[in-house]
């Protein structure tokens, strides 16, 4: 699930979609840098459907356990469906979320050109 550019957000919970269904997710990771935009990583235990990345529910339960770990800010948006996965869905953060990125070691590399 990760490597050395790899930050751990949060560990492993359940999170279920609009249909009811229960997933286990292994965890919230983020990349270690990056230019100010931050692509979140939610990992999950086995596969699921394909656009899942859109299920309003699911998003706002992986928001709830951010917010639990200490993220105050907006709401995160799903990236790109290509960079969707099947066992994992890819959220954009907003800017909002680069404070507390910064708090788990994150380092903004947009920050050097400053």
């Amino acid at each position: 699930m990760s490597n050395d550019t790899d930050i751990q957000i949060c560990g492993s919970f359940k999170a279920n979609d609009s249909n009811g269904k229960e997933h286990a997710i292994k965890g919230i990771r983020i990349y270690d840098e990056g230019y100010g935009i931050i692509d979140v990583f939610v990992d999950f235990a086995v596969a699921i459907e394909a656009g899942s990345f859109r299920d309003k529910v699911l998003v706002q339960q992986i928001m709830e356990q951010l917010r639990a770990v200490g993220y105050v800010g907006p709401d995160f948006e799903a990236t790109d469906p290509i960079l969707q996965e099947r066992k994992m869905i890819v959220l954009e953060a907003p800017e909002e979320f680069c404070q507390f990125a910064k708090t788990k070691g994150w380092k903004n590399l947009a920050e050097e050109f400053e």
